[in-house]
């Protein structure tokens, strides 16, 4: 069980870290506007993962309750899916851009719905979460239902540390990524390492 949740915690750091919309967009508010506005922005991102952790929770513990054999076909696109984000990123650029031209100055308020928002209206989460979650259940005696909070909860904890360091650190960490010319190419390959990874793992 802890092995499993280890393996998971290192996952979830992975694609947190990774450059996203998400993390480049908190980056850019705390640059311009400050940490606090960053974390504003963190908030609603981790009010969203919530929502789509509940959806995932309850539909696939009663899925797995009713129908094992669907609950395989549901993995096996799961695992289809994630080979698929890893192709999209290999056909991404690798350069990241962290420009603050035209960022509006918002209220903390206003951040934490823009957060929220883009994680709950992000149908891409929710499909990502039935790829991600499943292959991580970590126990027999515990039912599925708590053992996919406790999941969702650790990745809102992960990312949370993870996008707060950005934050909390974004001057620094953005004068850094600029001067480091190959850090994009670095950070698509450890996305496309994971995606893949975790597909392979769940087909096996």
């Amino acid at each position: 069980m802890i092995e499993t949740l280890i393996s998971f915690v290192f996952a979830a750091s992975i694609l947190a870290i990774s450059p996203g919309p998400d993390n480049i967009f908190v980056l850019t508010q705390s640059i311009v506007n400050g940490i606090k506005y960053g974390f504003a922005t963190i908030f609603g991102l981790m009010t969203g993962c919530l929502i789509h952790t509940s959806l995932v929770a309850f539909g696939v513990s009663s899925l797995i309750k009713d129908n094992e054999n669907l609950f395989f076909a549901l993995k096996l696109l799961g695992a289809i899916y994630l080979i698929y984000l890893a192709y999209q990123v290999f056909n991404s650029d690798a350069k990241i851009s962290f420009s603050t031209e035209n960022v509006a100055q918002k209220t903390t308020s206003q951040l934490f719905k823009i957060g929220f928002l883009m994680n709950v209206l992000n149908p891409k989460v929710t499909i990502f979460f039935l790829a991600f979650f499943p292959q991580f259940l970590f126990s027999n005696e515990i039912s599925t239902l708590v053992q996919f909070y406790v999941l969702g909860l650790i990745f809102m904890f992960v990312s949370f540390f993870v996008f707060g360091s950005i934050a909390i650190f974004g001057g620094k960490i953005s004068t850094y990524l600029k001067q480091q010319n190959n850090i994009g190419l670095v950070l698509k390959w450890a996305q496309i390492v994971v995606f893949f990874g975790i597909a392979v793992l769940i087909l096996i």
